[in-house]
């Protein structure tokens, strides 16, 4: 014959499952921070949305390096570095992606949330 279950037994699996199901909603219903552009440069940061249209100068240890945030993306245009690296690097849209003018000590990264986070997640690893 098997025991009964007492009455605190069943409110301590209420209870866990209760707050098993709030954990779960507060993680994964809440609204994710939109993407941010993130530049640094020598003593100088600047954080625009992913969204903006604007050209930034950044003084870097060579010159001015130019930066160009439109149509959801950022991408260096110009540095005065010699191998010009940065500005065949592309554009960066995606979070964790990122720019860099080594030569000049500028940076360039994509910092928060994206709208298709999903596509970021390594699927070898997972």
């Amino acid at each position: 014959m098997k025991p009964m279950p007492k009455a605190a037994d069943i409110i301590i699996i209420l209870l866990a499952a209760f707050f098993t199901f709030s954990a779960f909603f507060y993680v994964y219903t809440k609204q994710r921070g939109s993407a941010q552009v993130l530049i640094r440069a020598q003593d100088e940061e600047y954080i625009f949305p992913v969204n903006a249209e604007e050209t930034i100068v950044v003084s870097g240890t060579l010159g001015d390096t130019i930066v160009r945030i439109g149509d959801i993306r950022a991408w260096i245009e110009s540095s005065p570095c010699d191998n010009q690296t940065c500005v065949a690097s592309g554009f960066v849209s995606k979070h964790g992606q990122w720019a860099a003018c080594l030569p000049n000590n500028v940076l360039l990264l994509i910092h928060g949330a994206s709208d298709k986070e999903e596509e970021n997640v390594d699927t070898i690893v997972w």
